[in-house]
């Protein structure tokens, strides 16, 4: 019951952050809700926050600057190119890039989801302790981000894609190529950081890296606050609902 309450959290918070377009962290609010449920169940000392700050919260601040500043090394080592063939080149390059992301996307975000399953068939006594994820779990998370992924509407891919910042096919490049690398660094390391951040921060340093490029600080601002609320938000309502499950049977 604890780790289907903080479930519940990082949903619900997922979903109103949907509906308002908000590309908030899928991740910070998964972990939030977790932390909330695990603290109204076993306690503050049930939850590891030097793992919580190492792991999530210094990535989670650390990540969008690196992939800021490899979007603006990019544009520096193109800058004396023509023109219309970097824009050939990138247009091009931008494929390969955008299904980098995708993968690194599934690298970071669905082996959380694999983890928070594996933990729950540990916790039932079905897996041993300290063993991986079995195969019908990474099959199940693929097809389940593959459909998200489908499913996902225009939202959010809006505020990112226009809302920041008008980014053209350079630019695109620049973001996506410094975001794979970013997160499948991170990835390789175990950081579970936001792959929401890494691509926003990419985003905004591809408009800060371009000369003439303007960023709509109010969108990014409406982010910010949003990151720094996921977390916290998405605790409160998984402390929430692990106090409804803890009343009797019915929560």
């Amino acid at each position: 019951e604890f780790i289907f309450a903080g479930l519940v959290g990082a949903i619900l918070w997922n979903l109103m952050t949907w509906l308002v377009g908000l590309p908030s962290s899928s991740s910070h609010a998964l972990f939030g809700g977790l932390v909330g449920a695990g603290i109204v169940g076993a306690g503050v000392e049930g939850v590891n926050f030097g793992a919580v700050v190492a792991k999530v919260l210094v990535p989670a601040l650390i990540s969008p600057i690196v992939a800021g500043v490899a979007v603006k090394l990019i544009y520096f080592i193109v800058r004396k190119l023509d023109e219309k063939y970097v824009e050939t080149g990138f247009r091009h390059g931008q494929t390969i890039t955008a299904c980098l992301v995708a993968l690194s996307h599934g690298t970071n975000d669905a082996q959380k989801t694999m983890g928070i399953i594996t933990l729950t068939l540990i916790a039932v006594g079905l897996q041993p302790s300290g063993s991986g994820p079995q195969l019908w779990v990474i099959a199940v998370c693929g097809l389940a981000i593959a459909l998200g992924t489908y499913m996902g509407g225009w939202r959010v891919i809006r505020t990112l894609g226009k809302g920041l910042t008008e980014i053209a096919t350079p630019q695109g490049f620049a973001a996506e190529a410094s975001s794979a690398t970013t997160i499948l660094v991170s990835s390789h390391l175990g950081f579970a950081l936001s792959t929401t951040q890494v691509c926003s921060g990419s985003i905004i340093g591809s408009g800060l890296g371009k000369k003439g490029g303007t960023i709509d600080w109010k969108v990014a601002a409406r982010m910010l606050i949003a990151w720094l609320v996921t977390f916290p938000a998405a605790g409160v309502i998984g402390a929430a609902a692990c106090a409804v499950a803890k009343i009797n049977v019915w929560g």
